[in-house]
């Protein structure tokens, strides 16, 4: 997700976006911008995944589609390979692409950054680190530069997941030369300073490379370890592959492949309050509260940004999500208990061509349908890697599979 830029859609994505809005202004009081995603006071908790509920006022429910048909029509969005959509932890509709398969890994990008995020969360949880106020310069003291900006001793841990650092980035037009480095770590910790740490959100792949470092360091194991002992056992959740640097240290934030059913399988432990799909407890319930609280705005699109993860409003609802170059996506809807799961052609840079802003359309529509049509309580089928035929081997490519 590098070198994001906002530019006019391309006419088919412009043409998929108006029929969209075309369909919910039927329905809804106004179509235009949505407002911006207010922050906290000081004090005030983030609204959390049990807190959420109908607004009193709520308007009555148009008849909307159901999921199945919207991810049929959005076989016009000619870069998503496939779409996973839960309600309720219930997988309620599914689809894959051109030949591609909810159920084989893909590159999920910078989406990769939400899980990584969620490891710090988890090992500040165990005591492995003390808490998103600790500096990070003591902990990779190794990689210092030899005159070091004494500035870096104010860059914490929750900087680097708030994109906060202050250092210039290693994303957008200096990634090749970042990767092309002998050690990415101590090239991220030499670059030099753009701002004050805290200050403006500079969106950098190296700041979740140094977290990764840091949890490498911190508990003697690599991230892949980690991330597979904690995270391994939400069911559905599964790592295939993981690009290193040259020391070792692997990528955090880029060049993670997982399937879009594993996607979904994360963003589903978010939403419900960091429990797995059988009731364990992985990731500290206020860690998804901290991570989904606002905290600065992307420079790009105005997103509001927390620990890992974006913050918008989408369909009338508050929408988090985590977005990975060419748009690979994963966006929890809190209000309506929906998670949805999205994967594409990585090739191109998804704000750019307008990729983006279909997908964003494309969940408005299912918010739409979710929100006109409550999924049943049925025990069948759940979010896992198992749950449908194509798990086992069967070709279950552009067919939805729907309650």
């Amino acid at each position: 997700m590098h070198a994001v830029r906002i530019v006019p859609l391309r006419p088919w994505a412009m043409n998929w976006k108006s029929l969209i809005l075309l369909t919910l202004c039927a329905t809804a009081p106004a179509c235009g911008q949505a407002p911006p995603i207010r922050t906290p006071a000081a004090g005030e908790a983030s609204p959390s995944l049990r807190s959420v509920a109908p607004a009193a006022d709520a308007r009555p429910v148009a008849p909307q589609p159901p999921i199945s048909r919207r991810l049929e029509d959005a076989a016009a969005i000619t870069a998503l390979k496939s779409v996973v959509v839960a309600q309720d932890g219930v997988v309620v509709a599914e689809r894959g692409y051109n030949g591609h398969r909810p159920g084989a890994p893909t590159n999920i990008k910078s989406a990769s950054k939400s899980v990584v995020a969620a490891l710090v969360g988890i090992a500040i949880d165990k005591g492995m680190l003390d808490s998103t106020d600790q500096p990070v310069a003591p902990l990779l003291r190794d990689d210092l530069p030899a005159s070091p900006d004494p500035r870096l001793a104010r860059i914490t841990i929750g900087h680097l997941l708030s994109m906060q650092a202050g250092l210039d980035r290693t994303s957008g037009s200096n990634y090749g030369r970042w990767v092309s480095s002998g050690n990415w770590v101590r090239a991220a910790l030499a670059q030099p300073f753009v701002d004050e740490p805290g200050g403006r959100m500079l969106y950098s792949t190296g700041s979740t490379h140094l977290l990764s470092a840091i949890l490498t360091g911190a508990s003697g194991r690599s991230t892949l370890q980690l991330a597979r002992e904690w995270l391994g056992p939400q069911q559905g959740f599964a790592i295939s592959s993981w690009d290193r640097d040259p020391q070792g240290v692997y990528f955090g934030g880029n060049n993670m492949a997982m399937s879009t059913r594993s996607l979904l399988a994360f963003g589903e432990l978010y939403r419900n309050g960091g429990r797995s799909a059988d009731g364990r407890q992985l990731l500290p319930e206020a860690w998804v509260a901290d991570s989904w609280r606002p905290r600065t705005a992307s420079a790009w699109n105005g997103d509001g940004y927390g620990y890992g993860w974006f913050l918008r409003e989408i369909g009338g609802e508050q929408v988090r999500y985590g977005w990975g170059y060419g748009g690979q996506m994963v966006y929890v809807v809190p209000s309506l208990r929906l998670t949805v799961a999205m994967t594409s052609d990585d090739s191109t840079a998804s704000a750019r061509s307008g990729h983006r802003d279909a997908l964003h359309a494309l969940l408005d529509v299912i918010i739409a349908s979710a929100r006109a049509n409550p999924a049943p309580a049925p025990a069948a089928r759940t979010v896992s890697a198992r749950s449908t035929p194509a798990a086992a081997g069967a070709g279950h490519v552009d067919a939805a599979v729907a309650r």
